[in-house]
């Protein structure tokens, strides 16, 4: 399905260029993650109603609709650019006018992926290489001590990841690597066009 269609299907609009860069070097130019990938992560692997994904720089919430409206979760958008913020917003009106039910579970949050509060709740973390291995580090530090105060299975999904997210999980922290997704035909030509899903381990 074509990306238009599935913002006319959700009721939401977060296709068409992303205007201008971000000033900062440690926080990198937003991308919605393809609808194909979204698929096929989807798919192959299995989000429950009880999660809370929180998605790292979601700008215009295209990630936070597709997981409601496919599995009833609840989805926490984090979102650095005060335009991107409000046009997440306006997603989100247009959204609940055709799922009332899901007011509830739609948040979306203005502020810097490091100064975001953890929520007890919160056990699915999505990043789509949105910022610098050093936000990296400070964002994982603050999940982790999360958990020190309110123990629960947590599970990083990441997209077109950095080596360095990767060094920095397999050598400082307790993360193991659970699945990889490849992307068909796309993986062949971009080793990035993949999904790596990382659990806790305690």
């Amino acid at each position: 399905m074509k990306e238009e269609l599935y913002d006319a299907l959700l009721n939401i609009k977060t296709t068409g260029d992303q205007k201008g860069f971000n000033q900062s070097l440690h926080y990198h130019r937003y991308e919605a993650t393809p609808y194909c990938a979204l698929e096929l992560l989807c798919k192959t692997y299995e989000f429950k109603s009880s999660d809370r994904i929180v998605d790292f720089g979601c700008g215009k919430g295209r990630l936070n609709f597709y997981i409601n409206h496919v599995f009833d979760a609840t989805a926490v958008g984090i979102e650095m650019n005060d335009g991107f913020y409000r046009e997440a917003m306006e997603n989100r009106n247009r959204y609940l006018k055709k799922k009332k039910h899901s007011k509830d579970k739609l948040y979306f949050h203005c502020c810097l992926a490091e100064e975001y509060e953890i929520h007890p709740m919160d056990n699915r973390f999505y990043f789509f290489n949105p910022f610098s291995t050093q936000i990296f580090i400070k964002v994982i530090n603050r999940i982790l001590r999360s958990v020190e105060t309110s123990q629960r299975e947590i599970e990083l999904i990441l997209y077109y990841t950095s080596e360095d997210y990767i060094y920095f999980l397999e050598n400082n922290t307790s993360f193991e690597l659970k699945a990889e997704i490849r992307l068909p035909d796309a993986y062949e030509h971009n080793p990035n066009e993949r999904f790596l899903i990382y659990r806790l381990a305690y």
